[in-house]
């Protein structure tokens, strides 16, 4: 039988190993300027799913038509994967629709940043006219002419009174669930080695020496700063050129600059570019090579980048679609005609 004086250097030596062990696990997280996507904070279920039926409500549009996941599938990466999305009476936006994957994680919302956050985007295309094309006070008539919402707001607000701030917090909070943790990349970076293949990690250092990261770092691979496309050698849009973040500050020094894109799931969000220029990851990558970086990649280069890229794929959103409450007799009918 064990002396208390054994047990006890037992019971160290087992805290000791355990101590070593998991400090062996630990040095294994690689070093990076791209971090593993964060848990979701923890959000009031009954708010994200009203602002999960309101994401695919087409009323909320003028047409009776468009809803936010009309250009935000979440089926096809939280993009519609046009070079610019069509927006109101079969209209031609003038920019790429970006994904809404993890846009929690940018520091601004549009290519420009106008909106610096969820919640002040999502009242932004309910009234643009080339978008849903209706007004604040229209899409708060329809919602409040339909029993179900008028519930439903009810029990997640607390008040019998309906507004468009309280639409726009719904949203947000169900954007904020859109995160697509645990990519095979994310596996790698928390020390599992076999996560990618000798090709997929000589593309990340690839990705890495060729300064990429100054602009594609943090969880979000992106989202960080506003940069102009084409440093090195001038960016030829086939739209239009906005003149980007200028439009919001000011500034001229910010012409042409926009909001630097996530690479998260990029293999999905295709075109690439506000303009949508770049059809395929192949054409992405020889253009920002040569554009940003003055460097023209070989084939092989070229494709052992795109094969990193596509380890910053994740776990997709798995959502069941709502089930939208019914109009009334007092719910003003769809125009999408008109």
């Amino acid at each position: 039988m064990k002396t208390p004086r054994a047990i006890h250097w037992v019971l160290c030596a087992v805290a000791a190993a355990t101590l070593m062990s998991t400090g062996a696990a630990l040095a294994q997280k690689r070093d990076s300027m791209i971090q593993t996507i964060p848990a979701v904070r923890n959000i009031d279920p009954a708010l994200v799913e009203l602002g999960k039926k309101l994401f695919h409500d087409p009323r909320l549009s003028r047409s009776g038509f468009i809803s936010c996941a009309s250009c935000h599938n979440l089926s096809r990466g939280g993009s519609d994967n046009l070079k610019t999305s069509i927006g109101h009476n079969w209209s031609q936006g003038p920019i790429n629709a970006p994904t809404v994957l993890n846009s929690s994680l940018n520091l601004a919302q549009f290519w420009d940043g106008r909106a610096l956050t969820l919640k002040e985007q999502a009242g932004g295309p309910i009234a643009n006219p080339g978008e849903m094309a209706s007004t604040h006070e229209v899409a708060m008539d329809v919602l409040r002419s339909i029993p179900g919402y008028a519930s439903e707001f009810r029990t997640v607000f607390r008040t019998d009174q309906m507004s468009i701030d309280q639409v726009t917090t719904a949203l947000a909070a169900f954007q904020e669930t859109l995160v697509t943790p645990n990519s095979r990349f994310d596996r790698w970076l928390d020390g599992e080695d076999n996560a990618i293949t000798k090709d997929e990690l000589a593309g990340y250092h690839l990705f890495r020496d060729s300064g990429c990261v100054a602009c594609h770092n943090g969880p979000n691979a992106g989202g960080t700063s506003f940069q102009r496309l084409g440093v090195v050698q001038a960016f030829q849009s086939v739209n239009p050129q906005p003149i980007g973040r200028a439009g919001v500050t000011g500034r001229d020094a910010d012409r042409f600059k926009h909001k630097v894109p996530t690479m998260r799931n990029v293999e999905l969000t295709y075109p690439y570019f506000f303009d949508g220029s770049a059809r395929t990851l192949t054409e992405a990558v020889d253009v920002m090579g040569r554009l940003q970086l003055g460097r023209v990649y070989t084939a092989q280069e070229n494709a052992q980048i795109v094969a990193f890229l596509k380890t910053l794929t994740g776990q997709q959103p798995r959502l069941m679609l709502p089930i939208l409450p019914p109009s009334s007799d007092k719910t003003p009918p769809p125009r999408p005609f008109n």
